[in-house]
């Protein structure tokens, strides 16, 4: 298995008359055809309208509630699929080039709020301010993906309608870069428990959370391979389908979840194939597992993960981390437990939400051979938003909702907080 990326730098969006890339000494700007987009995106029966905006770096304004934030990615022909077990069959992901629009993603609506979500708004995409800082996403074009579902759609439904309007757009852009030259290409190395001439490394594997089951699952919620988590028992992945589209976010992207992007750019999978490159640790793969409901899952997921990790991928080391709140910590840390127990060094990366960012992983565990944990954020971080002009919403109410002013949480601020490494927050005490 070998993944290549081809990589096409995007630095400007308009509309035009035919989706393409037009390259100048100034840039490269993705021009899109809204209509013919608009047309592939109703072909999904339950949307009624999609509309577009274009969103450009430092601008002020503010879009939401945001469902998910996707890299344009397409695949070309001989290649795994685009989205396996969504747009395409159920094969195996990370296979073949890749092309990607770098420097824009395609950021796709909710017409209802927060739900579940901190904070009234809901996630929110902030291109300008304080808490523009503190999110990758806002140095990003994007191209506002806005669809309207047809009434009475139940929930479920309406979100994967989300999804697929979001995949299917996000593929589609990135086709029109398929024969163009790219400005770069980056081929991952190959990586596995069978490697050969790596002796003396250590052998390093990462697990990661995909989805907490103290959030009820949605009915049809496509996740790995478009199959729910119901069930699920850790499993071994390459590092590249991760990243080349075998994963999608939980329609609970709330408490720091994850986005498309993330997956698609995933930081920890990425450092760890940055040292394998330069020859500091042997890459051995990885273990995509989910947070339990109770302790008797949480036992048997916790004791399959760890046991993958050394029998099946024979690492000296591993890395861990959660999704959701904080009962996931549990999780983490047991397997983490687990593993020192084994003989397997571990690191775990947690995101304390308790408000005084002292009690919440103190209360979840505390097993002294489980110390090498980093805090990547915490709950305390919050902006005065002021009131916009320009704010980008499903329907009239919901711009006004968001138009503020308003105190903004860090955790509704998409791409703020996350709690698989990507977080530009560090908790502190004082």
């Amino acid at each position: 298995m070998q993944l290549k990326l081809a990589i096409h730098r995007i630095t400007a969006i308009r509309f035009g008359a035919a989706t393409s890339i037009d390259g100048t000494t100034d840039g490269t700007t993705l021009i899109v055809n809204a209509e013919a987009l608009r047309r592939l995106l109703l072909e999904d029966p339950s949307l009624s309208r999609v509309e577009f905006e274009i969103v450009r770096p430092g601008e002020s304004c503010r879009a939401g509630p945001v469902f998910d934030i996707i890299e344009p990615r397409a695949k070309e022909p001989d290649s795994s699929p685009d989205f396996p077990g969504i747009l395409g069959p159920p094969q195996t992901a990370g296979m073949g080039t890749t092309h990607v629009l770098e420097g824009m993603a395609v950021t796709v609506l909710k017409e209802t709020g927060a739900g579940d979500s901190r904070g009234a708004p809901g996630y929110v995409l902030e291109m300008s301010g304080g808490p523009a800082a503190g999110t990758k996403y806002a140095s990003l074009h994007h191209l506002v993906v806005i669809p309207c579902t047809k009434p009475g759609l139940p929930g479920h439904a309406q979100q994967k309608a989300y999804r697929l309007a979001g995949l299917k757009a996000a593929v589609n852009l990135a086709r029109a870069a398929a024969n163009d030259t790219p400005v770069s290409t980056y081929r991952f190395e190959s990586v596995g428990p069978a490697e050969g001439d790596r002796d003396g490394l250590p052998r390093v594997a990462y697990i990661g959370q995909i989805f907490s089951r103290q959030r009820k699952p949605e009915l049809g919620e496509q996740i790995l391979y478009g199959a729910g988590t119901d069930g699920m028992l850790p499993v071994v992945l390459h590092p590249d389908e991760w990243l080349d589209g075998a994963l999608v976010p939980s329609y609970h992207n709330s408490l720091g979840g994850v986005e498309t992007y993330f997956y698609q750019n995933h930081p920890v999978i990425g450092e760890l194939y940055q040292r394998h490159h330069a020859r500091e640790l042997n890459f051995v793969g990885t273990v995509a597992t989910i947070a339990a409901a109770d302790n008797f899952d949480r036992d048997r997921n916790c004791r399959f993960a760890a046991n993958l990790v050394r029998w099946s991928l024979k690492a000296d080391a591993a890395v861990l981390t959660k999704f959701g709140g904080g009962v996931p910590h549990a999780d983490l840390a047991e397997t983490a437990r687990l593993l020192e127990g084994m003989g397997i060094k571990t690191a775990v990366q947690v995101t304390d939400l308790a408000r005084d960012r002292r009690l919440e992983s103190a209360l979840l565990f505390n097993f002294p051979e489980v110390n090498a944990i980093v805090c990547i954020g915490g709950n305390g971080t919050a902006w005065k938003a002021p009131r916009l002009d320009r704010v980008i919403a499903a329907n009239p109410e919901m711009a006004e909702r968001l138009r503020g002013p308003f105190e903004l949480e860090a955790m509704s601020v998409i791409g703020v907080s996350n709690q698989q490494g990507v977080s530009r927050l560090r908790a502190i005490i004082y």
